[in-house]
């Protein structure tokens, strides 16, 4: 009898040790085809790659479309409206939101707890991105309240030529909105006049806008001809700013623009060229200035420091241009690729 338990357990025991042996083994197996197909997907995705690579380097410079913010803090009277129509043209094909950042009253700076709450929002909102935001606001640093920054893009203009147009389109509107009535509307006083007698409306110290724009929120950025706030621009401009174009040259700021993010502006330039967002404001009526009024604003020191931010804009933005544009405003493409890769 007590044989026979034995046997009898010792044959139990085989079968548990059979049934456990093959369970290893199936899972064994099953492991090792996760792997097999897992390494497959893994040499197709790095056949995909680099099937999109010259020499190793990935062709594409498409930003992930899970976080893709672009800020574009406007300055008035800088083309900024034709600009913002191409990327409301754009925003479902491409799809991205678009959105505009309405300051009250038309200020250019946030108080500390907007800017704080604005900093946030923007880089927090995740239903909203991809996005474009635009909005008349000075530059703000997001670091400052821990969030990380938007893709800050801007265009300036001649300050002279913008401080101009800013005067004739408070007395005559524009085509955008034909019959909006301006609040210098019936004033008639030239802008030649109005240097000459000395009104406050075309003071010299008015044509700061600019360098504040992009110097931001600090005090100092609004005091006219501070060379703080001028060397604060050109920093931010450079560090900052991933494009900054000129009015003048709005058809290569968009052509630029487009071969850097296409996510958004894929089509942007096809789209200007058509001529329906390429003028999309114009001023009903602008008078050039005399050379003595030219000659009254260069002898001042906001001028001198509007100017030389205006011209070193445009030397950083020609210089980006002849970096990434063919003469038919194509894109160069990609001009760097990897090797002497080790190990293999």
């Amino acid at each position: 009898m007590t044989i026979f338990v034995t046997c009898n357990l010792s044959a139990r025991t085989v079968f548990l040790f059979n049934i456990i042996t093959v369970l290893v083994l199936v899972t064994y197996l099953v492991d090792l085809e996760k792997k097999i197909a897992n390494a497959k997907d893994s040499s197709e995705h790095d056949s995909s790659l680099l099937n999109n690579q010259v020499n190793g380097a990935l062709l594409s410079n498409s930003f992930s479309s899970q976080n893709l913010t672009v800020f574009y803090n406007r300055v008035p009277k800088t083309g900024s409206t034709s600009f913002v129509g191409l990327a409301y043209d754009l925003c479902s094909k491409n799809k991205f939101k678009v959105l505009h950042v309405n300051v009250s009253k038309n200020a250019h700076t946030m108080s500390l707890p907007d800017q704080l709450r604005f900093a946030r929002n923007l880089s927090q909102w995740d239903l909203k991105q991809p996005s474009f935001y635009h909005g008349h606001v000075a530059y703000l640093d997001f670091s400052k309240f821990g969030s990380s920054s938007p893709l800050f893009i801007n265009i300036i203009r001649q300050p002279l030529d913008r401080m101009v147009s800013y005067y004739y389109f408070l007395r005559y509107g524009d085509d955008f909105r034909p019959h909006l009535i301006r609040k210098k509307q019936g004033n008639k006083t030239s802008f030649d006049d109005c240097v000459k007698e000395g009104q406050a409306e075309c003071d010299p110290n008015n044509l700061w806008l600019q360098v504040p724009f992009f110097c931001g929120h600090h005090a100092d950025c609004w005091i006219p001809g501070s060379s703080w706030a001028f060397e604060q621009a050109k920093n931010n401009l450079v560090k900052n700013y991933l494009l900054v174009g000129v009015t003048e040259k709005m058809e290569e700021f968009v052509a630029v623009l487009e071969a850097t993010i296409p996510n958004l502006f894929k089509g942007a330039l096809k789209l200007y060229r058509k001529g329906s967002k390429s003028h999309l404001r114009k001023t009903n009526m602008k008078i050039p200035p005399k050379a003595e009024t030219i000659a009254r604003f260069r002898n001042s020191t906001v001028w001198q420091l509007e100017n030389e931010f205006y011209e070193f804009a445009l030397r950083q933005f020609e210089y980006v241009k002849s970096r990434t544009l063919k003469p038919d405003l194509s894109d160069k493409g990609q001009q760097f690729f990897y090797e002497k890769i080790r190990p293999k």
